[in-house]
C-alpha cells in the first residue's frame, strides 16, 4: 500500500534498501531537475565533502548511496537516488535527498513528486511512499524533497519540502560541503556559452547541424582507429638550370656550373707550331714554351 504522505509526516521503513525517485513531466520553459543525496552526521553535518552525492560524483565511496541514470517514463523524466541501508556507516544518522532546477525557478515544475520504493522488491512493485513537492514561493531553484532518518534499529522516511533560492551551492553550504562558488559560476557561464553557441548553429532539414561534415577523415579525428587523408597538394612546374656554357656533344658532360678547366703546360717535349699572327711584325718570332736548356 502506497502512503501518500504530507508536508513534515513520516512513514516507518520496513527494508534494507530504498530508491528514491523523483518524477517531472519536462516541457518548453520547464527546467530540468537533478536528483542528490548528502549523507549527514549526528551533528546535521557531512562529514567530509565526499558526503555529497551528485551529477558530478554519483556515487559515494561506500558504495552505499547512489545516483542512478535518468530515465524517461511516459511523458515524464525520472531521476533516482539508491541508498542501501544496512550498508550505511553507524556515523551516517540522516541521508537528505534533494532536487535542484538548471535554467530556472521550481515555480515552472508544477508536477514534481518523490517516490519511496522498496529496492530489493520486484519490477512491478508499487511505492511505499508518494510525496507531492510544491514550491512555498516560487523562487527555489533546489528543495530538500525527503529525508531517511535512523530512529531505534530501524529506520524512517519524512517528507520535509524545504526550498533554497540559492541552488544546489546554497543548499551544500548550508550542510556543510565547501564549494568553491567561483569555479561554479565560471563552470556554469561556460556550459551556458557553448549551449549557446550550438543554438546559433544553422540547422539542415534533417535536424542536424548545418555545418558540412568533411567527407574524409580529418588530422585531430578523435577517433584514433580513422585513417587520416590529406588534401592532394598539385605538382608544382620545374625550371630547368640554365648552363653557363654551351654543351659539348660526344662526351662525358662536367657538372653544370662547374669552372672550366684551366689547362697545364706540357713540360720538355716540342710545343705544335702556332700559326703566325698576320699583323705582328715579319721579323717578331713567338718563344719557345716551355724551360730552355743552355749549355754552358
Amino acid at each position: 500500500m502506497t502512503h501518500a504522505m504530507l508536508k513534515g509526516s513520516n512513514v516507518p521503513l520496513d527494508t534494507a534498501a530504498v530508491r528514491a525517485v523523483l518524477c517531472w513531466t519536462p516541457g518548453p520553459g520547464v527546467p530540468d531537475v537533478d536528483a542528490s543525496a548528502l549523507l549527514l552526521g549526528a551533528d546535521g553535518r557531512v562529514r567530509s565533502d565526499e558526503d555529497f552525492v551528485f551529477y558530478n560524483q554519483p556515487r559515494h565511496p561506500s558504495g552505499a548511496v547512489r545516483r542512478l541514470p535518468k530515465k524517461r517514463v511516459g511523458q515524464g523524466l525520472t531521476d533516482t537516488v539508491e541508498a542501501d541501508l544496512g550498508g550505511l556507516e553507524a556515523s551516517v544518522d540522516r541521508v537528505v535527498v534533494a532536487a535542484s532546477s538548471d535554467g530556472g525557478t521550481f515555480r515552472s515544475v508544477s508536477d514534481l513528486r518523490i517516490l519511496l520504493y522498496d529496492a530489493t522488491a520486484g519490477p512491478d512493485r508499487e511505492p511505499l511512499a508518494l510525496f507531492d513537492v510544491t514550491a512555498e514561493t516560487g523562487e527555489e531553484t533546489a528543495v530538500i524533497c525527503g529525508e531517511l532518518y535512523r530512529r531505534g534499529d530501524g529506520w524512517k522516511f519524512r517528507a520535509v519540502g524545504q526550498g533554497y533560492p540559492t541552488g544546489l551551492v546554497g543548499l551544500a553550504t548550508d550542510f556543510g560541503i565547501s564549494v568553491d562558488e567561483d569555479a561554479q559560476e565560471a563552470a556554469q557561464e561556460a556550459a551556458q556559452g557553448a549551449a549557446q553557441g550550438a543554438q546559433d548553429l544553422p540547422e539542415a532539414q534533417d535536424g542536424t547541424s548545418g555545418v558540412p561534415a568533411p567527407d574524409f577523415p580529418v588530422a585531430g579525428s578523435p577517433d584514433p582507429d580513422a585513417t587520416v587523408i590529406h588534401a592532394p597538394v598539385p605538382p608544382q612546374p620545374t625550371v630547368p638550370p640554365v648552363p653557363d656554357r654551351a654543351p659539348a656533344y660526344g662526351y662525358p658532360q662536367p657538372p653544370v656550373n662547374a669552372p672550366a678547366p684551366v689547362p697545364s703546360p706540357a713540360y720538355g717535349y716540342p710545343q705544335p707550331a702556332h700559326r703566325p699572327d698576320p699583323h705582328a711584325a715579319p721579323e717578331f718570332r713567338m718563344p719557345p714554351m716551355g724551360p730552355q736548356f743552355v749549355r754552358n
